[in-house]
Formats: structure tokens, C-alpha cells, sequence
């Protein structure tokens, strides 16, 4: 790991950088395998959401473990400079994305889980769909609302990167190295 300036209560343990920039990768990684199923061929769009189904699995296991070790390691105080409602915000958007890194793959097992379908983890084992009978019309209602949590979810991500980019670069409060290992996070 790198030389590290900032102190280390100003910065996220290690284990929680890992599972932060792991999961962010994936849910980005996702995201874009779900256009690209999106725009394929049938049998193309099964293969790329055989990927996505899998992955959105992944993120769920990795998002409930990341949780766990949040209980277990506190995070840093915000720093002092943040207005009130900057941590307000923080707090809330932090919260948006526990509750969609845990409730979107769970929608979306349960929408295919409701199309009679598995999970099917990149030939390892598959997951069998949740015990709640075949109803291709609910499957259909939670399969949007799974879609529509995706989208709300990408534009969190992008307010969330423009205010640790804002913090960072034009606050110069060392925003972004809380969760990085080098760098100087600021109080």
C-alpha cells in the first residue's frame, strides 16, 4: 500500500476502500453489460444478461459484506467544512446506495425467480430462483421497477462523483483520498 499523509482518522479503513472501489467497478461494470443486453439480439441479450444476473449476485454478496464490515469499522467524521446540508445529502445518498446495492439484485432474482428463471453464476453453480411461484406479469412490474431503481442509481453515482470531484478540486478539502490510500484527506 502507499505512503500514506493523511491521517488515518480522516481516511476509510482499507477493507472499506477495497470493497468501495470493487463494488463501484461492478456496479458500473453492470450497468453497461445491461445497455449492451439491452441493444443485442435475443440470443445475444441472453448471454450479456446471463452476465448481468450474475454480477448483480456478486454485488449483492460483496454489498452485504461491505455492510457487515462497515458495523465493525467506523467510518471517519465528515469533515468540518461540509454546510449542514452537504452532510444531509452525503448521508442520504449513502443510504440510497446501501438500500439499492442490496435491494436492486434482490428485485431482479425476484423477477426472474418470478419468470421460473435461476441465477446462473458463470457456470460455478446457479443460484434456483426465490420460492415464489411463476407470475410472468409481477415478474414483468418488478423487472421495471429493478430497471428504474438502475437508473436512479446511475444518476446518484454521477451526483456522488461530482461532489467528491467538487470537494476535492475545488473546496481542496481532500475529499476524494478519504477513500483512496494516498493523498491528504483534510478535516
Amino acid at each position: 500500500m502507499g505512503v500514506s499523509t493523511g491521517s488515518a482518522q480522516n481516511r476509510y479503513s482499507t477493507g472499506a476502500m477495497v470493497f468501495h472501489w470493487v463494488i463501484a467497478i461492478a456496479v458500473i461494470a453492470n450497468w453497461r453489460i445491461a445497455a449492451v443486453a439491452e441493444h443485442a439480439s435475443e440470443t445475444d441479450a441472453a448471454y450479456w444478461m446471463g452476465h448481468h444476473k450474475a454480477l448483480g449476485i456478486s454485488i449483492l454478496a460483496l454489498s452485504i459484506l461491505r455492510l457487515l464490515w462497515r458495523l465493525a469499522h467506523p467510518v471517519p467524521a465528515m469533515p468540518n467544512s461540509y454546510a449542514t446540508w452537504e452532510k444531509m445529502l452525503a448521508r442520504t445518498v449513502h443510504f440510497i446506495f446501501y438500500v439499492l446495492l442490496i435491494g436492486l439484485p434482490i428485485g431482479g432474482w425476484l423477477g426472474v425467480s418470478l419468470f421460473g428463471g435461476n441465477v446462473d453464476m458463470w457456470g460455478l453453480f446457479t443460484l434456483p430462483g426465490l420460492p415464489v411461484g411463476e407470475a410472468r406479469e409481477t415478474g414483468k412490474a418488478i423487472i421495471g421497477l429493478h430497471k428504474t431503481g438502475g437508473e436512479i442509481f446511475i444518476y446518484l453515482i454521477a451526483l456522488h462523483i461530482i461532489g467528491a470531484l467538487k470537494h476535492t478540486f475545488w473546496n481542496k478539502d481532500g475529499t476524494l483520498f478519504r477513500m483512496l490510500p494516498f493523498g491528504k484527506p483534510n478535516r
